[in-house]
Order: C-alpha cells, then sequence, then structure tokens
C-alpha cells in the first residue's frame, strides 16, 4: 500500500512557501528589470498620464506583494507548529533565518505598500504637472526604493534556497515510498 508522509488533509506548508517566494521573486524580476526599463527605454515615463498609470500599476502590485508576504510567514509559522523531521524549521538556526527572512518581506511590502508608493505617487503626479526637473526627494525614494528591491530579491532567493531542499526531499520520499 502507498503511503506518504502526506496525508489527505495535511496541507503541504513547505510547497506554499516556495511556490509564493519563487512567484514573488520572478514577478519582481520581470517588473525590475523587464517592464520597467522597457516603458523607460520606449518613453512612455514622459507621457503625461505616466504618474497616475504606475501607481495603478504599483498599487496593485504591492497588494500582491502583501499576499505573497501573507503566504510566505503564514506558512513558516504553520511549519513551526507542524514539525517533521525534513521541514527548514527543524533545525534552529534554519528556522530563525527562514523567520528573520519571512518577517522581513513582509515589512519590505509594508513599506512599499504605505510609505514609499504613495509618496513618489505624489511627487510624480507634481512633476507630471509641471515640467520640473526632479526634486531630490524623489532621487532618494528611488535609491530606498532599489535598496529594498535588491535585499527583497536577495532574502526571497535566501528562502527558496532554505525551503527547495525541503519540498525535494519530501517528494523524494513520497517517489520512493
Amino acid at each position: 500500500m502507498f503511503h506518504s508522509k502526506l496525508s489527505t488533509k495535511q496541507f503541504n506548508w513547505d510547497s506554499l512557501v516556495l511556490a509564493a517566494a519563487a512567484f514573488w521573486l520572478s514577478v519582481s524580476l520581470f517588473l525590475d528589470f523587464l517592464l520597467m526599463p522597457m516603458m523607460y527605454g520606449t518613453g512612455m515615463m514622459e507621457e503625461p498620464g505616466f504618474a497616475s498609470a504606475g501607481y495603478g500599476l504599483f498599487w496593485t502590485f504591492n497588494r500582491v506583494e502583501l499576499l505573497c508576504a501573507a503566504c510566505i510567514l503564514t506558512g513558516l509559522l504553520a511549519l513551526r507548529q507542524r514539525q517533521s523531521e525534513f521541514s527548514v524549521l527543524v533545525s534552529g538556526s534554519r528556522s530563525r533565518w527562514a523567520m528573520l527572512i519571512g518577517s522581513g518581506l513582509l515589512a519590505i511590502a509594508l513599506v512599499y505598500t504605505y510609505l514609499l508608493t504613495p509618496q513618489m505617487s505624489a511627487l510624480g503626479l507634481q512633476l507630471s504637472a509641471a515640467a520640473e526637473p526632479v526634486p531630490a526627494a524623489m532621487n532618494l525614494m528611488h535609491s530606498v526604493y532599489w535598496a529594498l528591491e535588491m535585499l527583497k530579491l536577495t532574502a526571497a532567493a535566501g528562502l527558496l534556497k532554505l525551503c527547495y531542499g525541503d519540498v525535494a526531499s519530501e517528494f523524494q520520499d513520497i517517489a520512493q515510498g
């Protein structure tokens, strides 16, 4: 008889964390390194309605980031309660790193959603209304955004590394078992 470690009633939190982190990482990379450079290169950022369109894009994406961060942190907390021998949260050090990364990702998503995006959009709307040079505050916010973005991408990749081995070992055991 086929017996697996995962019963049909037990949710696979490792896979949820892995999927949410992979999705978030891939969409962030797409937005940062394909969509935004393309929009800049084609001159769309100089169009009068770009600031409001950009705000709509980032408003939506920030909510997706909050959902991903919430799924990741929820999954990590659930894994902490259900410690299996293959879970990322069995090792004390790995557990602390995973929880720190999950909390950090949520904090970054909150900063984007409630601080940076509204402030950058407000400055962008002012710039659209008057043909003025970019204020120092906008340059500072872009610097903060990119610093947080690099931290987020590194943290999400680290979380993927922590979780992938656990998920792979569970599926390997299921296949052998």
